[in-house]
């Protein structure tokens, strides 16, 4: 029996692993944990509630992210994963620790996984991005064993950073095996907005916040709003949230959170996404959905034709808005294309099919 231990440790994990989740726990010959960490534990996200309705036990809570929500406790933050993560692995010794994405708490769980010996998993490696998120993301790629990248770029880019060719499985990512099947309504209503601070310039947040909300008031479309993530910057940005309602805004919804499936069903159903989430580059190309994409937080990372660009200004977000709302339109009248770029589907299977053969090993070697 093989034990596997998932590290979550926000809402995108969660949604973009439960499809794989899902397949492993069902799948005999494997034994399945789960690790908590970083803004899903924390209790005003609410995101353990998801867990728990989908059924799914939790089985060590790590409690690593600083409040400040600067770049020093960001920094902090990562030791603190270490130390609790190396004790969830300690207590549940699993032969294999899976990791998606490019978090500092996940960084963290990494080291933890690497210097205790165990074999890790890495979903999403490859990827090119802004912030320092990408370099977090490649440090994970040079600690981690196997490989699950979800582009054709990203599997080359894994080799050319010398990774071993047999243990890159190269399947596209996990949200692709439901996303691609959800229907899109004919007619799509709304805006869905998210904005996260940029942490190599966490300081220009709020500024940038005002603008996109001023774009947005300005676009006669009710949106939903979700709070930016936990990193630094993130404050600022949300006082600016908190200012700007402090007038009547019926047009706006804040939300906390989003369950996967609620949040994929909102992706496939608005005229438009805005902001700098990675769903909005990664997932909204399942849906075909209009996308303005503001600021450079996702600098050169790989998007469909769906994504349009924007700068963080009020004119230039308003400009690229009524463009994807026209693009909007087009979908209601011509098929926008749904793209395969970021996987075909048949990627949780194939994944946890593959959980049950790969080598079990600690030891890595450079591929020149």
């Amino acid at each position: 029996m093989r034990k596997i231990l998932f590290v979550l440790v926000d809402r995108a994990n969660y949604g973009r692993l439960k499809p794989v989740m899902e397949e492993a726990y069902a799948r005999p010959g494997l034994s399945c944990y789960t690790a908590c960490g970083g803004s899903l534990v924390l209790p005003r996200f609410r995101s353990l509630d998801m867990l728990h309705k989908d059924g799914f036990g939790i089985d060590a809570k790590v409690f690593c992210s600083l409040e400040g929500n600067t770049t020093a406790t960001m920094a902090k933050s990562v030791g603190l994963a270490v130390q609790g993560f190396t004790d969830a692995m300690e207590r549940i010794h699993p032969d294999f620790v899976v990791i998606i994405g490019d978090r500092f708490e996940a960084l963290g769980a990494a080291i933890a996984a690497a210097y205790t010996n165990r074999t890790i998993i890495h979903f999403q490696g490859g990827e090119v991005s802004g912030s320092i998120d990408e370099s977090a993301r490649h440090a994970i790629t040079k600690l981690s064993h196997y490989h699950v990248p979800a582009t054709v770029n990203a599997e080359r880019n894994l080799v050319r950073m010398g990774e071993r060719p047999h243990t890159i499985l190269a399947v596209g990512c996990p949200v692709s095996d439901f996303a691609l099947k959800m229907p899109i309504p004919e007619k799509r209503e709304g805006i869905l907005a998210i904005y996260h601070p940029t942490t190599t310039c966490p300081e220009k947040g709020a500024g940038e916040m005002r603008e996109l909300l001023k774009a947005l008031e300005q676009c006669d479309e009710d949106v939903t709003l979700l709070w930016p993530n936990i990193d630094a910057g993130s404050d600022a940005i949300s006082k600016e949230i908190r200012r700007f309602r402090m007038t009547p805004t019926p047009w706006l919804e804040v939300l906390t959170n989003m369950e996967p499936e609620a949040f994929y069903k909102k992706l496939a159903s608005v005229k438009c996404c805005v902001g700098n989430s990675s769903s909005f580059v990664r997932d909204s190309g399942f849906f075909g959905t209009p996308v303005v994409l503001v600021g450079e937080r996702q600098f050169r990372r790989e998007c469909a034709v769906n994504v349009n660009f924007a700068s963080p200004t009020y004119e230039s977000i308003a400009l690229y808005i009524s463009v994807a709302k026209k693009q909007s339109w087009e979908r209601e009248t011509r098929a926008w294309p749904r793209s395969t770029l970021y996987g075909s589907g048949g990627v949780s299977k194939a994944v946890v099919d593959a959980m049950l053969t790969i080598e079990k090993y600690s030891q890595k070697r450079l591929v020149a």
